[in-house]
């Protein structure tokens, strides 16, 4: 089965750009409750994810920090501590179990690197599911 179909557009999505201020993102993770969101450049390309750990971390890091500093810290300039793959299009659910292990979403990119959507963990676990039961069905 190809991805596209577990896809979800990023317009239908929250992320960021990377020249955002890491106060942006710190208010845009908290209104939507998400825990990493993608990050894109400024030409639309997937740059990786930013988690609620990296912005502590940078915060713990960072000296006599306020929240009103948090307005002049590019979100370029927080470490990240995770590394987030990318799929293609054409890439198969095999592919999607793997990553799917070790982070909340697939980033789906396409032949360009341009970020075109993300497939949740949660969408790939439901697929999963389904499969088992539809095994343990046809064994009874």
């Amino acid at each position: 089965m190809n991805v596209a179909f577990f896809l979800t557009p990023k317009s239908q999505i929250i992320y960021e750009t990377i020249d955002a201020s890491m106060r942006q993102v710190l208010e845009k993770m908290e209104y939507h409750t998400y825990t990493s969101i993608p990050l894109i450049d400024n030409e639309g390309k997937y740059v990786g994810a930013i988690t609620e750990g990296d912005l502590l971390w940078k915060i713990k890091d960072t000296s006599n920090i306020t929240l009103n500093d948090t307005n002049k810290i590019l979100i370029s300039e927080v470490p990240r501590h995770t590394e987030s793959n990318t799929v293609s299009i054409d890439a198969n659910i095999q592919d999607l179990i793997t990553l799917a292990k070790s982070q909340n979403f697939v980033p789906v990119v396409d032949d360009e690197g341009i970020f075109i959507g993300i497939i949740k963990r949660s969408d790939i676990i439901n697929y999963c599911e389904v499969l088992l039961l539809e095994d343990n069905a046809e064994a009874k």
